[in-house]
């Protein structure tokens, strides 16, 4: 064994301090030990131990770090003739060059080594302001942003780079979980405690996922029950009367281990605010329990397969709201009752080659009332997949697979009729093959080229290329330059579930195509470090050209439902940047901006093209979290929010709103402290400002338009769309976190 260690001169008496680097009980090699003032510290070996050896009785600070990991700082007094052991434990950075990924390439590599730009984010920057669902917490994340659609009910979806919700595909482990129906409650009950790291890709990648991926990806990655804390315990209460548990425990052998995984959310307070007589956030209780098990077969071969049950009651609408007006016209209420099964899993088949089976299964149950509309609906999605990857020669590392997508949708609308209204459920087979070839052009350059061809009936066969080139000179610079494909097959009814009412006949236009989307994304990261500092840069110019958009038309027949391709196209174009600094002393600071502008064309009565602005779109978008520690006491303060410039929103003809917002910012604080080595206590005020939206619902005082012929100059209706931020004011947060290692 080869020890690296600094010298002194040599005294009869020393102090021996020993121990054992570690992230989540798996050894660091060759990381920093030093103290801090000096020059002097040790390296650890290859199996994370280290040793020093003092000469003189002090105290003394050690400074631990290792590329990719967070550095940590102990105080230790020592005494002569006193051998200290000293194991510590880091957690990963998040500007980590080694941070692994798999969402570009569908196997695990390096953010490093990737030809595909992958954002990657850990919990601990989610826990830098608190949230209690998935969806809220990826507000933080730049260019990505979680939009409410509905003031009453709260239901939304996640926006990358403008482009809307649907085109958005949200995996679990690789898997399309949550998608069509079920993305609208789906990301709600995603417990925190079971989440390793999320994914980001944003750009088309339908050449590996297939349907849904146009606007981008988000990969929620779960934890390995292998390298999970034992217990983990989160649980906050804010002032609004939120309360939220989050908890998970592991336990097994060498041969399978297991993960159990709950959340559990209760809101019951009718707020508000604004005095309109709705609730401004809908009262929800909801249950989630994952869990996952990870097997280890003979040859080295892996297996993993998880589960997760849901339960949420939700509710909004007027603050005298009870069960017994549900459905009813005379007290106005938007209630959810939601249900789901999920099942994900891989297996390694036991062959010569590298050949694995991924699969997934989701159930999902809605019983919904919207005022007198009611939505019941259900919908199944299985999928499954073989992958094969082999090297062929030095250069050439072969990727390719099949896969079959089934989706069963079915609700009590004319949607999911046929002409005699006899129910006739929507039933979708996909199935698709792939193959993709990263080649190692040089020592610096990387070649990525692949291909997925998919047949739907109704559309008939479609085909999806990529090509990712990366130019790496040194670890520090690497640029990226991609251009890809991606397409969306349809199912024409789960997003208009809400204005399907009355025995509306359903009529296609013409022969439909796929909705697709053709992107070019240029990408620049750069590693700067200097001192004991470092910053990384990550920027991108991005632009999405999106064609064959299919539209619904209500209005040109009152008695049917006409769906025909965009006449027209669909842009998405702009600039981001992330920088992440750590500073010598203990100071983060995390700043992303988006410049974008997104907007359709299409042709008016006249045959002329009209260009109109997205919704939700905003020209400008930041993010930053700026964290400081203060050593002696363990005490972190986060400072975390985003700006948001005008964007355009939803109106009625006539509106005396605004068309657009106005500039706003939602900013918060959190204090965290270290109590010894696993508990954490923390405090934080969100929305520090009280920003709220003003004028959120059309005639609150009429929701079932009753009273719309009395004094109404405009015509106006109820309407509660008009959204672009929580409606939710200052709030205080509060919550204790434990983890066992």
């Amino acid at each position: 064994m080869i020890w690296v260690l600094f010298a002194f001169n040599a005294q009869a008496q020393q102090t021996i301090i020993k121990g054992k680097i570690m992230h989540d009980q798996e050894a660091i090699g060759f990381a920093n030990i030093g103290i801090k003032g000096t020059t002097q510290g040790a390296v650890a070996n290859a199996n994370g131990e280290y040793i020093l050896k003092l000469n003189i009785q002090s105290t003394y600070t050690l400074v631990i770090s290792a590329l990719g990991y967070e550095t940590v700082y102990k105080r230790v007094v020592t005494k002569n003739n006193e051998n200290i052991v000293l194991n510590v434990n880091l957690d990963v950075s998040q500007t980590a060059l080694s941070e692994v990924t798999v969402t570009g390439t569908l196997k695990e590599v390096s953010k490093l080594n990737s030809p595909v730009p992958v954002e990657i984010y850990t919990p601990k920057f989610f826990q830098k302001n608190v949230s209690n669902n998935l969806f809220d917490a990826l507000s933080m994340v730049n260019g990505v942003q979680p939009t409410m659609n509905c003031n009453v009910c709260n239901t939304g979806d996640i926006h990358i780079n403008g482009m809307e919700g649907p085109y958005t595909l949200i995996l679990i482990d690789g898997m399309p979980i949550v998608s069509s129906l079920s993305t609208v409650y789906g990301m709600m009950g995603i417990p925190n405690s079971m989440v390793e790291r999320i994914e980001v890709v944003k750009g088309p990648a339908s050449t590996l996922y297939g349907s849904e991926a146009v606007a981008g990806i988000i990969n929620v990655i779960t934890k390995n029950p292998k390298k999970a804390p034992l217990l983990s315990f989160d649980q906050f209460a804010t002032s609004y009367g939120e309360y939220n548990t989050d908890a998970s425990v592991k336990w097994g052998n060498k041969k399978v281990s297991s993960l159990l995984s709950a959340n559990y959310f209760n809101f019951n307070n009718r707020i508000d605010k604004n005095k309109d007589g709705f609730t401004d956030v809908t009262l929800q209780n909801r249950i989630s329990v994952f869990n996952k098990y990870a097997f280890t077969l003979k040859n080295n071969r892996e297996a993993n397969v998880a589960a997760r049950l849901f339960y949420e009651d939700r509710w909004g609408g007027q603050t005298q709201w009870q069960r017994k007006f549900r459905g009813g016209d005379s007290v106005y209420g938007e209630s959810i009752f939601t249900q789901r099964a999920e099942v994900i899993g891989n297996y390694e088949l036991p062959t010569t080659q590298k050949i694995k089976l991924m699969y997934s299964y989701n159930y999902h149950n809605q019983n919904s009332y919207y005022g007198t509309t009611a939505y019941l609906a259900t919908q199944h999605v299985g999928f499954a997949q073989l992958v094969h990857n082999r090297k062929m020669g030095l250069r050439h590392d072969i990727m390719m697979g099949a896969g079959l997508r089934y989706t069963n949708y079915d609700d009590n609308t004319p949607a999911t009729a046929d002409l005699s209204l006899n129910n006739k459920p929507s039933v979708i087979y996909l199935p698709g093959i792939f193959v993709q070839d990263e080649i190692a052009l040089t020592s610096i350059q990387t070649l990525l080229l692949g291909a997925r061809y998919d047949y739907y009936k109704q559309h008939g066969s479609i085909f999806s290329p990529r090509m990712n080139y990366k130019i790496q000179p040194n670890k520090f610079n690497t640029l990226r330059l991609s251009i890809g494909n991606g397409f969306r097959v349809v199912n024409l009814f789960t997003e208009d579930h809400a204005a399907l009412t009355g025995a509306r006949q359903v009529e296609i236009q013409s022969a439909l195509k796929p909705e697709q989307s053709w992107n070019g994304n240029l990408n620049y990261t750069r590693f700067i470090s200097k001192g004991k500092g470092f910053a990384n840069i990550d920027a991108s110019a991005f632009y999405t050209y999106f064609t064959n958009r299919i539209i619904a038309d209500y209005d040109t027949d009152p008695n049917k439902i006409i769906y025909d391709n965009l006449d027209g196209y669909a842009v998405s174009r702009g600039v981001s940047l992330n920088t992440d600094i750590t500073f010598g002393f203990p100071l983060k600071l995390n700043i992303g901006a988006t410049w974008m502008n997104v907007f359709k064309t299409e042709k008016d009565s006249n045959n002329i093209n009209q260009k109109s602005l997205q919704i939700h779109a905003p020209k400008f978008s930041g993010t930053f979290q700026l964290s400081y520690t203060f050593r002696k006491t363990n005490l972190t303060v986060d400072y975390t929010g985003q700006v948001y410039s005008p964007m355009r929103l939803p109106v009625l003809p006539n509106d005396f709103r605004p068309e657009f917002s106005p500039w706003f910012t939602l900013q918060n604080v959190q204090l965290t402290k270290k109590i010894k080595n696993n508990w954490q206590v923390y405090l934080g005020i969100k929305n520090v400002f009280n920003f709220m939206p003003q004028n959120p619902i059309m005639r609150a005082f009429d929701p079932f338009d009753k009273r719309v012929n009395e004094n109404n100059l405009n015509g106006y209706t109820f309407d509660p769309s008009y959204n672009y931020a929580p409606l939710q004011a200052r709030r205080v947060i509060l919550g204790v976190r434990y983890l066992l290692f």
